[in-house]
Parts: C-alpha cells; sequence; structure tokens
C-alpha cells in the first residue's frame, strides 16, 4: 500500500481536506516536495489527534473544569466519579452522561466514553455540590477484558449496569453522609436516572433532559434493533410520588423527539418543552435559568 493509498483511506475518517492532499499526491508535479513539506506536519497533527482514546479526552476536559477524579467501586464494576470542588452537603446533585459512541461503523466502539459530554459541562454550570457518576467500562478505568460490548450496546441500560451504579452511589452516600439526592440524567443518563432513582431511598427528584423514556419507541422510530438486554423506564414501575419528576424535551430534537419523553412521563411528572432546542444545542446556555426552576420547585415540595 502506497502513501497515496493511506491516505485516500484516511480521508473516509477525517475530512475532505486530506482527501484533496491525497489527490495531489496521485499525481506528482514540480512542486510535489514543495506541497510534501506542509502535508508531513498535517499529517502528523491527525495521527496525534487520532491517538488520543475518548476517555483521555473526557478526563482532559474534566481538569480543565476544576473537576476532582476518583474511582468508586461498583458491584461488580468501578465507576468514575468527578466532582466539583465544593464542600459536602446533604443534598447531592448526580450528574448521569449520556450514552457517547455505542457503535463506531457498524461496530461496538472500543471506547464508548462521549465525545461531546454535555453533562459534564452542565455539571460545570451547578454552583451546588455535585458528581458526574460513570457507566462500567466508559471513562477509561475497566481493562477490556472486563468489558463486553453488551454493557454500551444492548445492555447499556441492563439490570447489570443499573445495579452497579446503584452500588457505587451507595457508597457514596454513605461515606458522605448523603440525604438527599437529585439525578440529573443528559439523553441516556435521564433514561438510567429513571431506573436507578427506585434503587436509593435519598432520591427525592428526576431531572432529565432530552431522555428516551420508552427505549423500544425510541429504537422502532429510528428502525434500529431494540436494546433487548436493557430495562425501559417506560416498562417499571412509576416512581414514588415523593420524588419530583421534570423532563425537558427539545421541539427541535430529531434523535429523541418530544413523543418518546412523553411515552415516560407519569402522570405525577412534569414535562416541559424547549420550542427552540434540539439534542444538543441549547442545553448548557439555558441551564442556569433551568437549575433554577428546579430548586424552586425542590423548595415548594419540602414547603409541603
Amino acid at each position: 500500500m502506497g502513501l497515496a493509498d493511506i491516505m485516500s483511506r484516511s480521508s473516509k475518517s477525517t475530512d475532505s481536506t486530506v482527501w484533496t492532499l491525497a489527490a495531489d499526491v496521485q499525481r506528482p508535479t514540480t512542486g510535489y516536495l514543495h506541497r510534501m513539506r506542509y502535508l508531513w506536519p498535517a499529517l502528523l497533527v491527525l495521527a496525534s489527534a487520532a491517538c488520543v482514546s475518548p476517555a483521555t479526552e473526557f478526563s482532559r476536559r474534566a481538569a480543565a473544569l476544576g473537576m476532582a477524579e476518583e474511582v468508586v467501586l461498583g458491584d461488580p464494576f468501578a465507576h468514575m466519579v468527578l466532582r466539583t470542588p465544593k464542600s459536602p452537603a446533604q443534598r447531592l446533585h448526580v450528574y448521569l452522561e449520556g450514552d457517547g459512541t455505542p457503535w463506531l461503523g457498524g461496530l461496538p466502539a472500543r471506547d464508548p466514553t462521549p465525545r461531546k459530554p454535555i453533562a459534564l459541562a452542565l455539571m460545570a454550570l451547578d454552583s451546588a455540590p455535585s458528581i458526574l457518576l460513570g457507566r462500567p467500562c466508559y471513562d477509561g478505568v475497566a481493562k477490556r477484558e472486563e468489558c463486553p460490548s453488551a454493557l454500551w450496546t444492548s445492555g447499556r441500560y441492563s439490570e447489570a449496569v443499573v445495579a452497579s451504579m446503584a452500588a457505587a452511589m451507595r457508597r457514596i452516600a454513605a461515606a458522605e453522609g448523603v440525604e438527599q439526592i437529585v439525578w440529573f440524567g443528559y439523553s441516556g443518563g435521564g433514561t438510567l436516572a429513571v431506573l436507578l432513582a427506585p434503587r436509593l431511598p435519598q432520591s427525592v427528584a428526576v431531572i432529565t433532559v432530552a431522555a428516551n423514556l420508552d427505549i423500544d419507541a425510541w429504537t422502532d422510530a429510528h428502525g434500529d434493533q431494540r436494546l433487548i438486554d436493557s430495562l425501559n423506564p417506560a416498562r417499571q414501575p412509576p416512581l414514588a410520588d415523593r420524588v419530583m419528576q421534570i423532563h425537558y424535551a427539545g421541539g427541535h430534537d430529531r434523535l429523541v423527539p418530544v413523543e418518546i419523553v412523553r411515552r415516560g412521563v407519569t402522570v405525577s411528572a412534569r414535562l416541559v418543552i424547549e420550542p427552540e432546542f434540539g439534542h444538543v444545542c441549547c442545553w448548557e446556555r439555558a441551564w442556569p435559568r433551568i437549575l433554577r426552576d428546579v430548586e424552586r420547585a425542590l423548595n415548594r415540595a419540602d414547603s409541603r
């Protein structure tokens, strides 16, 4: 395989700039060496970027936001926990990240850690004591032999995943004297928030953002295979009335349309539709407002 072949293949996983450069190499001219002088540094940059794993980049982003990392054991998996530098409190905000990249090129991804960690960005805007609780085999905390790909594909919301996350959260709550937990879940993290809340008696609220609350309806809508190894929030017993629920949906969200969110909203829960929002836009911008709304709702619930 020649250099041109390598570069042409790489264009399928990078961008059109590399394709143009590959075309130049395929037709040598008197300016070939001059172009190669600038081509090699560009290739080295691309190669270096490709070597940075999603887990490493996730850790770098967390550090840049001033968050501390620790590993907490669940049962049986280990979980990355990120926390903001705020004093411990009896009420703790627990953030759950989205599904990340379960599949890549039609195969299970080697590292499903989110490339665009939205929950991480939202937690950085939260002034309350908060942690981000990671999933099994995300964030680079486990060896590959411990991680069957079902944990982030068909079983991403499985009993094994939920039970281990719940065990890790129990350890944290016991060690820190947490009396109240407010779950904040983005996308698939919202699915997990609904599944986790009944397993911890400290749960007082579940706040989801763009969450696929009926996973069967969600996969059917996209023509995908159902997540046969996963628990479906829409098929579980409703959360106790004492657990406040607010589910936010984006009016322009094509990945998790409003109707998918609505199917998992129980009688005692609130559905809030942000008409101009998509799946990613514009939750970060609106997060301070949403946090104020949540705090007011929690205060009203406390007064009752």
